[in-house]
């Protein structure tokens, strides 16, 4: 047959690869897959800031690379999905390295050495690549990268640099910009810290591996909180694919409330409670969907779920049938693993919602007494409605005022109940926040006495209304929030 070569532009192909969607937490992810295929113990990662100069580097103490084994590496799509990996290869496209740097730089140098030989060198600048219009790998590096190199070399492994940093090689911008300069750093703390902390907490959990940001060490994320008291830990099943195992374990995580302020914002995880719930997938113990529901039918991310976390874990052969995509981040299950899924995932969502609406105070129990809830919230043709209960005895004893206070009372409860902020509470509370606030959550002084004054007016209350002392103190203890507070109520 008859054909004539078309050959892709190197440049146009290089440019295309800050395009495939790469943050910069998962760019600098993608590097840290290749240490620990390389046999790292220690990881670290440098962000410095030199103005348009400004660096990002990743060194580690792997076995590193021959010169072929680099030149390998550094050629675009060298191996494939179908070459063959060793079972601790996080790689998948053979691109990560290539793909993830021109996301974030114009320039790739790598600095490597295999057990003790010759240290070799290579980079790409993709200004040169345009320019010729060649993929020239180039053999050496300009004084200042060569001394930023040396500065990093700790006599093996491998130093991988970024230069040209797309955000920061603008015109402008210089090393006094302090706006950029803490933007750039922010970063770091803000969003590569956590990320890696999360999508590789089973290595720093195991102890197999250490990974420090400029030496301060990277802390492991649990999303199943597996040490913590009260998580649990559904029945976890094993599931054959295309003849291979994968595996899939529920969490259902305590309420934020038992596990105290700091904790509570520790486990909420770098995107808070409403995002990272749902399936968290690995990949050989690399985390590549952290919290989703996959779009199984019928799985949205609500509010009643925050709890449910479910870790699917797939092998690597299982790679072409979950769709891993060139960034490791995201997913597709095989239809056959999607009824499993939804099984699973629907025993575990609801545990969830049961956690949280048996700790929950809703003013529409149909149980106890009618005087318990202050708020009487109802649903009519789909409408949320919330009611100030009458029937309370704080209520009653306004309304039994004389009767210019009993109208004024009237008037102003018929005003809250008509301008109940529903959508702004709405759209706050998917946002970000895990259940209704904790009553009373000021300073314990102020709270502690807040709470005794209005106990002591209910009290008073249903003593002008002729109930006895100690049936008034039953029904203070029966009200929320003080049956879950301390007081003179609770004397029995």
């Amino acid at each position: 047959m008859r054909y004539q070569l078309a050959n892709p532009d190197p440049a146009g192909t290089i440019e295309s690869f800050k395009s495939l969607g790469y943050t910069v937490e998962a760019a600098v992810a993608d590097l840290v897959d290749n240490s620990i295929t390389a046999q790292a113990h220690h990881i670290n990662v440098e962000f410095t800031w030199d103005g348009r100069n400004s660096w990002v580097a990743v060194v580690d103490d792997g076995i590193g690379m021959t010169e072929e084994e680099l030149v390998t590496a550094m050629t675009v799509a060298a191996r494939g999905p179908g070459a063959p990996r060793g079972p601790k290869d996080l790689g998948r496209f053979g691109m990560g390295l290539k793909t993830a740097t021109f996301s974030q730089a114009r320039q790739l140098i790598v600095s490597t050495t295999r057990s003790g030989g010759s240290r070799v060198i290579r980079a790409w600048d993709l200004d040169i690549v345009i320019r010729s219009g060649e993929c020239r790998l180039l053999q050496e590096v300009a004084p200042a990268d060569a001394d930023i190199l040396d500065s990093l070399w700790n006599g093996h492994g491998t130093v991988v640099l970024w230069r040209s940093l797309h955000r920061y090689d603008i015109a402008g911008i210089t090393t006094a910009d302090n706006i950029a300069k803490t933007h750039f750093y922010e970063e770091i703390a803000n969003r590569v810290e956590p990320h890696l902390g999360m999508v590789f907490s089973r290595f720093l959990d195991g102890k197999r591996l250490s990974v420090t940001i400029h030496d301060n060490p990277i802390q492991a994320w649990d999303p199943f909180l597996r040490n913590q008291e009260y998580v649990q830990a559904l029945y976890p099943e094993s599931i054959s694919l295309s003849g291979h195992a994968m595996r899939i374990a529920g969490y259902v995580l305590p309420h934020p409330r038992y596990l105290g302020e700091e904790k509570a914002r520790e486990a909420a995880g770098p995107r808070g409670w409403l995002d990272q719930q749902g399936f968290y997938v690995y990949r050989r113990d690399r985390l590549i969907v952290a919290g989703d529901w996959l779009g199984i039918k019928g799985f949205r991310k609500e509010d009643k779920y925050i709890l449910a976390r479910i870790a699917v874990d797939i092998p690597a052969e299982l790679d072409a049938e979950w769709s891993i995509d060139v960034r490791k981040s995201a997913t597709v299950p095989p239809v056959a693993a999607r009824s499993h899924l939804h099984r699973i995932g629907e025993d575990a969502r609801r545990r969830a919602a049961a956690v949280l609406s048996h700790r929950g105070r809703i003013a529409t129990h149909k149980h106890g007494a009618e005087f318990i809830y202050a708020w009487k919230v109802e649903q009519h043709d789909g409408q949320v409605i919330c009611k100030i209960n009458r029937k309370h005895p704080l209520v009653q004893q306004i309304l039994n005022a004389s009767p210019k206070e009993a109208e004024t009372a009237r008037a102003l409860i018929r005003l809250l109940e008509e301008t109940v902020p529903i959508t702004a509470l709405r759209f706050m509370h998917e946002a970000e926040t895990i259940d209704a606030p904790e009553p009373f959550s000021g300073s314990a002084e102020t709270a502690t006495n807040d709470v005794t004054a209005i106990a002591e007016q209910i009290r008073a209350a249903y003593l002008a209304q002729g109930v006895t002392e100690h049936e008034a103190r039953t029904r203070i203890r029966m009200m929320p929030p003080f049956d879950q507070l301390p007081g003179f109520w609770q004397q029995r």
